[in-house]
């Protein structure tokens, strides 16, 4: 007997939810580090862009193909099909890749629960020490945090769909926005933060070129959680009796939201602190940003408050950061627990302990890519360079993958499942839906451009990230 799936109580459990899910470092990290290296306004105006006319009809395709479902990425694929061995592995491509992506995610949130104990423990002049990052990630104690934090997001997990994922959400989404707005308030209070707002919302179309382009759409992807296959089963949760369009809707305004608010806070913050910054000289890395940069940043505030409010600032942006972390990683990991029920038919007991097993394993391979194993931190050569196993896992599923699956995504629902199909799920409670402007739209996009554009960001991802070629630069862009 198959083993009962659980459900979201509402339309907003489910928003805060799946707004959980996309809500991550990818928002709070990753975007004001592609923004302050692409122009500010420029890289802001193109990625919004992309949201709306690329991403959000990708978003709708995922939602749908769960709820009329009811199943996970491979479960979905198959029934939609016919059972077809091809389409389901594309499904199980979206379940791998969730899976891999939990691994590297990990290990980067226990770096971020130990930077926030040790600002709560007033080192934060220990951490704006650039040498502090590399005592971290190279030291045996980090596995201590990593138990730790592993018991916390596996017993979330135990309380299934509206015990556990729902009910963080409710508490952790308001919470991580009251944060971030207040962090905002008190740098917009300072000397020359005006400098990074101007520098962030007035876009220069004269620094708009392929590269920017590129960063935005790779940015906009991944920080939607689109192509891990969250948003398929979150949609298999989805009540029959709400609209998704709506619901999609707010979802992507909320991460959109949250990723806006980042930039409103980070760039002004650094203009702020060090007036003289030149956007170039920051780490292309979301890692160097965060463990390198900002407590320095961070520090640096002692002069207007003094060591223990910068200290409490510092604590405050790591626990905000933490609980983004925490979100997404809950929902990252529900993805092959979904599965584990649906195609085993596994308790949800039996699932979560097997992932936590597996997870726990390949992260510990990761953990030890930092210099404690030579075997894991020389692990592989490509791109002009040996690679980690961190390295690899991170390159491969959280920039060369996505775009791939959301390309399949695509051309399953406009050519395999098809046009009356798909529009008669996301008319189901939405029936004025059916013509619409939007619904043209969509179908129109699903089936001309949106898959030309990720299929050709996927290929120029695999050529750069494995041969250090970028075929924009190739072409001139």
């Amino acid at each position: 007997m198959a083993t009962a799936r659980g459900q979201f109580s509402s339309r907003l459990g489910f928003v805060l939810a799946a707004a959980g899910s996309a809500i991550g470092l990818g928002n709070l990290v990753a975007f004001p580090v592609m923004a302050s290296k692409n122009g500010g306004g420029v890289f802001l105006f193109v990625y919004l862009l992309f949201v709306a006319l690329i991403c959000f009809p990708v978003l709708l395709a995922e939602i749908a193909m769960g709820r009329n479902t009811q199943r996970n990425p491979v479960g979905a694929f198959s029934a939609l099909s016919g059972g077809h061995r091809g389409w389901r592995l594309a499904g199980k491509l979206a379940i791998l890749t969730p899976f891999m992506i939990a691994v590297f995610y990990t290990i980067v949130t226990v770096w971020i629960l130990i930077y926030l104990m040790r600002s709560l423990s007033g080192g934060l002049d220990t951490l704006a020490d650039p040498a502090t990052f590399e005592q971290v990630v190279g030291s045996p104690t980090l596995f201590i945090p990593f138990v730790f934090l592993q018991i916390i997001l596996f017993t979330i997990l135990l309380g299934g769909v509206k015990g556990g994922i729902e009910r963080m959400a409710r508490v952790l989404m308001p919470t991580l926005a009251v944060m971030l707005i207040g962090l905002i308030l008190f740098v917009m209070t300072l000397e020359n933060a005006g400098l990074g707002i101007r520098y962030y919302l007035v876009p220069d179309f004269s620094q708009l070129d392929g590269g920017v382009i590129n960063g935005a759409l790779n940015q906009a992807f991944f920080s939607l959680s689109l192509g891990m296959g969250i948003l398929i089963t979150y949609g298999s949760y989805f009540s029959r009796k709400d609209r998704i369009v709506e619901s999609g809707k707010m979802v992507a305004i909320a991460d959109t939201s949250i990723a806006f608010l980042a930039g409103l806070l980070i760039l002004p913050a650094i203009f702020a602190f060090d007036p003289g910054t030149d956007p170039d000289d920051l780490s292309t890395s979301s890692v160097g940003l965060i463990f390198t940069y900002l407590p320095q940043i961070f520090l640096s505030m002692q002069d207007v408050v003094g060591y223990f409010g910068a200290s409490v600032a510092a604590s405050v942006f790591f626990a905000l950061v933490l609980f983004a972390a925490m979100t997404s990683m809950v929902s990252i990991l529900e993805i092959p627990i979904s599965y584990m029920i649906d195609e085993w038919d596994f308790s949800r007991r039996k699932a979560v302990l097997t992932q936590a097993g597996l997870v726990s394993l390949f992260s510990v391979g990761a953990a030890l890519s930092f210099g404690m194993s030579s075997f894991f931190t020389d692990f592989i050569p490509y791109g002009g360079g040996s690679r980690s196993f961190f390295d690899l896992i991170a390159d491969t599923f959280s920039e060369v993958i996505l775009p791939l699956v959301g390309f399949l995504v695509c051309t399953f629902c406009a050519w395999r499942w098809r046009q009356a199909g798909f529009t008669g799920e996301l008319s189901v409670g939405h029936e004025s839906f059916r013509g619409s402007w939007t619904d043209r739209y969509i179908n129109f996009s699903l089936r001309t451009f949106v898959p030309v554009v990720l299929l050709f960001v996927f290929i120029n991802s695999v050529a750069e990230k494995y041969f250090a070629v970028n075929l924009l630069a190739v072409f001139g862009l």
